[in-house]
């Protein structure tokens, strides 16, 4: 397969039409941005641990707001994803041993039980 996701599609995200339940946890949503970036970046994985970091780490159920980064060394095909709390403090990181994300970064919002693209706040 190969993955069509680029920075520049990112950013025409503004608004979501739609809201999408995730199946592994059903209080949490998600828009057509982070869907994007799930189909397009071959990323429900990304989605998944977003979502069940809401369930399981209490640190991160603690935060009404979150800024999750999943930082991609193209090179090594590994990442580091990372929450903060909005005011540049880690709540959680976690090393990916493997990942194909065709992109160096990427960003997603948890505000209400939504994941979304910053765009789309």
């Amino acid at each position: 397969m190969t993955k069509a996701l680029s920075k520049s599609d990112l950013m025409q995200f503004t608004g979501s039409d739609n809201w999408y339940r995730h199946a592994l946890n059903r209080a949490v949503l998600f828009t057509d941005g982070a869907k994007h970036v799930a189909d397009e970046g071959g990323a429900y994985w990304l989605l998944d641990e977003i979502a069940l970091a809401q369930r399981y780490e209490k640190s991160v159920a603690a935060e009404e707001f979150q800024s999750w980064t999943l930082a991609v060394d193209l090179t090594k095909h590994t990442a580091t994803l990372t929450c903060e709390d909005g005011n540049g403090r880690a709540v959680l990181t976690k090393a990916i041993e493997y990942t194909d994300f065709p992109v160096e970064s990427v960003t997603l919002w948890v505000a209400n039980n939504t994941i979304h693209l910053p765009s789309e706040y």
